[in-house]
């Protein structure tokens, strides 16, 4: 018997509705607000999964700010200010401007010394097909890109954990292609950060910088996560941005929680460090 032209519109609907789609092709549905446990869970699934693949059993994790840039590209920031300066000489915030684009010039030593670093790190633990101690940052530019690009430069992987922004960041291209992951919740991107660990390196940043920092002191002061090194790259930086002293003698914090920071000035210093906290042979 044939079917009627209301019959067959209604099979070609059923076929085309939304409820007959596969769930797990269903991103419409995978979405919805319902749905943010699935999605979470996801986060932590997919990237656990491919880091076990590729065999990624410790990770350095490097943190610092986006805006902290190779020297030639801090110079031309700063000509492009000054222009725009020199056309505008009353304009506060030309001026300001400026001043800013001079002060990450003048910041711009510590891009070349976290290339420094990841080229250090990932030249010693990645020997033998051995994934130790693998480079992780946030996947972003700036001081991330730095680390990302030391561990590339000598041909090791390295590990980006980006996060989904409310403006486009695309992620940086010294990233191992195979680890570059995008998150949309910051929880499950500090899990991963912190989950194989070994050292923490922060080099001067902002706000999200800092973000990460003090979680990551909070889980070793409470001792939810396992003992690694808290390096602060930067002293003079870090202590005039960070008072730690003054909360120890307000009695907000003990002064035995100073001694989960240490202090780097140099790539050496850093992985030195590291090397002697977990007893490595350098």
């Amino acid at each position: 018997m044939e079917m009627g032209k209301d019959v067959e519109a209604n099979r070609r609907a059923i076929l085309d509705s939304h409820s007959y789609r596969l769930a797990e092709l269903d991103i419409d549905f995978l979405g919805r607000g319902e749905q943010r446990p699935v999605r979470m869970q996801l986060e932590l699934q997919k990237a656990e999964t491919l880091l076990r693949e590729n065999q990624i059993t410790s990770t350095v994790v490097v943190f610092g700010g986006t805006q902290i840039v190779p020297r030639d590209q801090a110079e031309a920031r700063l000509a492009v200010a000054k222009r725009l300066l020199s056309r505008n000489p009353d304009e506060p915030r030309a001026k300001r401007s400026v001043a800013r684009a001079e002060s990450i010039l003048a910041k711009s030593h510590y891009y070349d010394a976290a290339l420094e670093f990841g080229k250090l790190v990932s030249s010693c633990c990645q020997t033998k097909g051995k994934c130790d101690f693998v480079i992780a940052t946030g996947g972003g530019p700036g001081i991330m890109e730095a680390a990302n690009r030391g561990a590339f430069e000598v041909g090791a992987k390295s590990i980006g954990f980006n996060i989904e922004l409310p403006h486009e960041q695309e992620p940086n291209p010294y990233i191992t292609p195979e680890l570059c992951f995008q998150f949309s919740y910051f929880a499950l991107r500090k899990f991963h950060f912190v989950l194989r660990a070994e050292a923490l390196v922060v080099f001067p940043g902002g706000f999200g910088t800092l973000d990460e920092l003090f979680n990551t002191l909070t889980l070793r002061q409470t001792g939810r996560m396992q003992q690694i090194p808290i390096i602060l790259y930067g002293e003079d930086y870090w202590t005039r941005v960070l008072n730690f002293q003054a909360m120890a003698d307000a009695g907000v914090v003990a002064d035995e929680d100073l001694d989960l920071i240490s202090f780097a000035e140099t790539p050496e210093e850093a992985w030195a460090i590291i090397s002697e906290f977990h007893h490595l042979e350098q």
